[in-house]
């Protein structure tokens, strides 16, 4: 059975620094600790996907740089098909900066470079046509995610938009119904009302498809129709570091639905799977495997 996942999404370079406590506006802490790893949501999430066992397609655009030739190695080597992944010669391979403290939170600013010249062209619209499950987020311009929400619509295929990092959802991307996968933040910022429990209202009553609200170690919100129910957490063995964990989550609820899964198994099994994302440093490192998930859900 196919397991085809298809991530139109960011390429980034991560460079992170461990600090005791996250500084305040204007302010400087002394005695980080430095490191690179590779990034991007629309990587991340492509390499939760295939660590979960899916076969993954990455659509994107890294710089041509050594850190955009890095990072596309560092996709070949999680078994990532890259052929649609575009070098751009104008822009450097994006790149965030990202902050980490004691208790693994973190504070994140990124700059774009060539993931802001992502388009599609009719060769990624077969590929997402063709595919059980799409995979986009708003790391890349909005116009390209609503030709590739778009796309899947005609092709019938899963679509699931992590509407990160936060903006306003428009009504033809709502009109398409994409399996929506916030956290509280990015709810508020997607309807433009600072309450949570309203603005899920609000939300649920103009968009066409189920809605997924992340809440970190308590699990996740799903709303669907009249339905409401929650979806408990796991106990994170260890957190080092939550960067990634929600790129972890939406990864392996594509990878998951992919199989065929039902949305409560998928869903479950993405919440495993942030669970143990933690517990490494980097937004990669934690990633599990497929039988690190399935242990999870199933101890016995």
């Amino acid at each position: 059975m196919s397991t085809h996942v298809v991530v139109i999404g960011s390429i980034n370079l991560d460079m992170v620094v461990r600090v005791d406590r996250l500084p305040d506006p204007g302010e400087t802490v002394l005695g980080g600790r430095f490191a690179v790893h590779h990034g991007g949501k629309g990587a991340n999430q492509a390499v939760a996907a295939a660590r979960a066992g899916a076969q993954v397609t990455m659509i994107g655009a890294v710089g041509a740089d050594e850190h955009g030739e890095h990072a596309i190695g560092a996709l070949v080597d999680e078994g990532i098909d890259v052929a649609r992944v575009r070098r751009i010669e104008a822009e450097p391979t994006g790149v965030a900066l990202v902050m980490v403290g004691p208790r693994g939170e973190n504070q994140i600013a990124v700059a774009p470079g060539a993931n802001d010249a992502v388009e599609l062209d009719d060769h990624d619209r077969a590929l997402i046509a063709g595919a059980q499950v799409i995979l986009t987020n708003h790391e890349i311009p909005g116009p390209t995610v609503l030709d590739a929400l778009r796309a899947a619509r005609d092709g019938r295929t899963v679509a699931v938009l992590n509407p990160a990092p936060a903006r306003a959802l428009s009504a033809e991307v709502l009109a398409l119904g994409p399996i929506l996968t916030p956290n509280e933040h990015e709810l508020i910022v997607a309807i433009g009302n600072d309450e949570t429990g309203s603005a899920l209202d609000e939300l649920a009553a103009r968009h066409a498809g189920p809605i997924i609200v992340t809440q970190g170690p308590a699990g996740a919100l799903l709303v669907d129709g009249d339905r409401r129910e929650r979806f408990p957490g796991f106990p994170a063995p260890s957190v080092i570091d939550t960067t990634g964990a929600g790129d972890t989550f939406c990864g392996v609820l594509a990878a998951w639905l992919a199989t065929g899964a039902s949305l409560d198994e998928s869903i479950a099994a993405a919440n495993a799977a942030g669970a143990l994302s933690v517990g490494a440093a980097g937004a990669r490192a934690g990633m599990p495997g497929r039988e690190e998930i399935l242990a999870l859900l199933d101890p016995a």
